[in-house]
């Protein structure tokens, strides 16, 4: 699981904060006032994976957006890469 307070509010409002989890990468950077959140599958980094493999959601860029971000990575992970038996 992403945990929340791994991931710096001002880090992010000021570079790009990546990480993997499991197979899923994701992205975090500051847009034009919102924190633009992007997922994609391993292996590649966010450079060299074509865009069509990666899925964007934008949220506010408060500690609270922070929080509905990583929720929303979760719950990615959680419908696309874990494997269901």
């Amino acid at each position: 699981m992403i945990e929340s307070a791994k991931i710096s509010l001002n880090f992010v409002k000021k570079e790009p904060f990546t990480g993997s989890y499991k197979g899923m990468r994701y992205r975090l950077h500051k847009g034009e006032d919102e924190i633009v959140t992007t997922v994609w599958p391993e292996p590649f980094c966010y450079e060299k994976t074509a865009d069509e493999l990666k899925t964007v959601k934008k949220f506010e860029l408060t500690p609270e957006g922070k929080e509905e971000a990583v929720k929303w990575l979760n719950e990615e992970y959680e419908s696309h890469f874990v494997r269901k038996l």
